[in-house]
């Protein structure tokens, strides 16, 4: 069996060129995300990956206590399909090649942009969209989707991703999307030290309506 007690979060984080409006809230953002996460019942990794047209993977599996300060440059274009790609992928086979009771029984990918995808070359929406769900039906990943002007509960839905849990947030409101997101990791990280099938609490109307201001 897996173990019940161990959290594998994956964030992924738009780094394009028009994040710079917003770096430093979401810095601040991510800062208040990890100390939610430190607190947290059971134990928590952390892999940080960054993406505009290419893919940087900060950190990986760092214990939630050692995750460093976040430091956001942002550059370039928006390959979104492709970074997804290259992150599920790649974490998928170091998950499988764990002996099964060290790997987590809760993996939530989270996954924040400002902007459409515009550059990918090797990943196409229909390829995303099959690998996310296979992902989340065979496997019981947990994604959550945070976009920026657009509707991110459809473009949620065009790669895969539950309804539930894709959100619209303002541009002003980057830090509020990621608090909003960690208090539901945290409560499923809780619930699933005596529940491990409990499942992660949806948006509700209130915090889509806040997160849109």
């Amino acid at each position: 069996m897996t173990d019940h007690t161990l959290t594998q979060i994956y964030v992924l984080l738009d780094r394009s060129g028009s994040m710079q409006s917003i770096k430093n809230d979401v810095e601040g953002g991510f800062a208040a995300f990890i100390e939610e996460q430190r607190a947290g019942e059971g134990t928590c990794r952390v892999s940080l990956a960054q993406f505009d047209d290419r893919y940087e993977e900060v950190y990986t599996d760092r214990p939630v206590a050692d995750v460093p300060p976040l430091d956001l440059q942002p550059r370039g274009s928006t390959a979104l399909l492709d970074a997804m790609g290259r992150l599920i992928t790649e974490a998928g086979a170091r998950l499988a090649a764990l002996p099964e009771d060290q790997r987590p029984g809760t993996v939530v990918v989270a996954i924040m942009t400002d902007g459409m995808e515009n550059a990918s070359r090797e990943w196409t929406h229909p390829a995303i969209k099959s690998l996310v769900e296979q992902q989340t039906k065979s496997y019981h990943w947990q994604f959550l989707y945070m976009g920026a002007d657009q509707d991110a509960i459809e473009v949620g839905a065009s790669i895969g991703i539950q309804r539930d849990y894709a959100v619209t947030y303002g541009r002003g409101r980057s830090a509020a999307a990621m608090a909003t997101n960690s208090a539901k990791i945290a409560a499923m990280r809780s619930a699933r030290l005596t529940d491990p099938g409990a499942a992660m609490p949806a948006f509700t109307d209130e915090e889509r309506a806040n997160l849109a201001d």
